[in-house]
């Protein structure tokens, strides 16, 4: 047998579903077999299919709640300071749920950077708000300043994934 679309190609291989020879190159795996290019009719999964205009709404959503969120975490950073690891779980995983509604479920790369620069701006603003200027904000800057926004972020991306 010569390969459909290779015929200087000798192959065995035939598709599952509607028997023309394929050689390896022409193969696409499925979970069902081996299958040509036709049949496995190659798609990306409605969920993650995200138009422009659902970026957009995500974007004004999230920044909408980053803002909120972090005015109330602003009000409550001394009094939580030492559990401000969870507290950014908390405000990750709020965000990219709201994200995630937002959009009717659908998750992405581009939703997982916007919920990544959500948990910033939340993140930016409640210090700024507590140290009442940004020049204070990058004066107290430490290890931990930088910690407690990467587990909010990857709280977010991975439930985004």
């Amino acid at each position: 047998m010569k390969c459909a679309a290779h015929p200087e190609v000798e192959t065995n291989l035939s598709c599952g579903r509607c028997g023309i020879p394929i050689c390896p190159r022409c193969l696409v795996q499925t979970p069902v077999g081996a299958r040509c290019r036709k049949c496995a009719n190659l798609k990306r999964l409605p969920t993650f299919e995200i138009s422009p205009q659902q970026y957009v709404r995500a974007t004004l959503m999230g920044v909408g709640l980053a803002a909120a969120i972090g005015i109330a975490w602003s009000w409550f950073w001394g009094a939580v300071s030492l559990f401000n690891f969870l507290v950014a779980a908390g405000v990750g995983y709020a965000i990219a749920e709201v994200l995630s509604l937002s959009v009717n479920r659908k998750r992405g790369r581009g939703l997982q950077v916007i919920a990544a620069a959500c948990v910033v701006i939340s993140y930016v603003i409640g210090n700024v708000g507590l140290s009442s200027g940004v020049l204070t904000f990058f004066a107290g800057f430490d290890l931990y300043d930088l910690l407690v926004p990467a587990f909010g972020i990857v709280v977010a991306v991975v439930r985004l994934q």
